[in-house]
């Protein structure tokens, strides 16, 4: 055998073990496993933005986690945006303007400026509570085996993002969201070992995920904010995908208007999870 074919096999093996540690990983995500339709022991509430409209408690706030993971059982939808200095925060806006008591766009700032402002409720109310950072908040829901669904903003990078989690040690305990097939690919090959989010607001949109080749052990499904038709709904748990519908907005209305049990149709028509601002309302309702 000459060098050339042999440094050809060294790199083929190479790849070949490369492509082996990250099924294996994927098989050995604790997170992949729990969120198993056949499963059913994983958490049915998403909280918006973290907890959206309580007093004193504002939206991305890690003080805010910990008030409502007092509660109740829940996992956290939280948006991670990146300052001028690089760090990773917890920021739904491209500006501080709506959720603190100071003024500015995150990327024309560093960390230790916006720190020195102080987060504002959805009732206006100034509170105590600082910007968090992405650390940090992992740091906690790893400790106390919180799940979080994290948003990406446009400005930072799913790797940047995929780093801090695994610097972290929160695989287990970090789902990714995304909002299309080419977000989901993206993610999927930068981290085969994490639960992915992904748009299946209907059945096209599920057929061009299955057509990328995503796992579809890695897939948790938001079906939207609108109901879909519950043959989605069946087709997606014939593949044990769990199924997550974004309440947030209309629907939530709907059950201030016409009552709380409208939570339990829902779930009852094939909705495993809720993605709420109302999180106590609808955990009172399901349990």
């Amino acid at each position: 055998m000459n060098k050339f074919k042999f440094l050809g096999l060294c790199f083929l093996f190479i790849i070949v073990g490369c492509k082996t540690v990250e099924i294996r990983k994927a098989l050995d995500s604790k997170l992949i496993e729990t969120f198993k339709f056949s499963n059913g022991d994983y958490p049915n509430i998403s909280v918006h933005r973290g907890g959206k409209g309580l007093i004193n408690y504002p939206e991305n706030c890690l003080e805010t986690l910990q008030y409502v993971n007092d509660s109740i059982s829940a996992m956290y939808e939280i948006d991670v945006a990146q300052t001028k200095d690089g760090q990773l925060i917890l920021m739904h806006d491209n500006s501080i303007d709506r959720t603190t008591n100071g003024t500015g766009l995150v990327k024309d700032l560093t960390y230790n400026e916006i720190k020195t402002y102080s987060l504002v409720d959805d009732h206006e109310n100034v509170t105590a509570f600082k910007v968090p950072l992405f650390s940090k908040v992992l740091t906690w829901c790893k400790t106390n085996t919180v799940i979080l669904t994290v948003d990406i903003k446009r400005n930072v990078s799913q790797e940047a993002v995929i780093k801090a989690i695994r610097m972290a040690k929160a695989e287990d305990i970090s789902i990714i969201i995304t909002y299309d097939v080419l977000q989901a690919k993206s993610a999927y090959t930068l981290a085969p070992e994490l639960l992915i989010s992904v748009s299946a607001r209907n059945h096209n949109e599920f057929n061009r995920l299955m057509e990328a080749k995503i796992p579809m052990e890695n897939m948790l499904a938001f079906t939207g904010t609108r109901l879909s038709d519950a043959s989605l709904f069946k087709r997606l748990h014939a593949e044990n995908i769990v199924c997550m519908l974004g309440t947030l907005g209309n629907l939530d209305k709907q059950t201030e208007a016409k009552g709380d049990i409208l939570y339990n149709k829902w779930k009852n028509l094939g909705i495993d999870v809720l993605a709420t601002d109302r999180p106590f309302a609808a955990y009172n309702a399901i349990k």
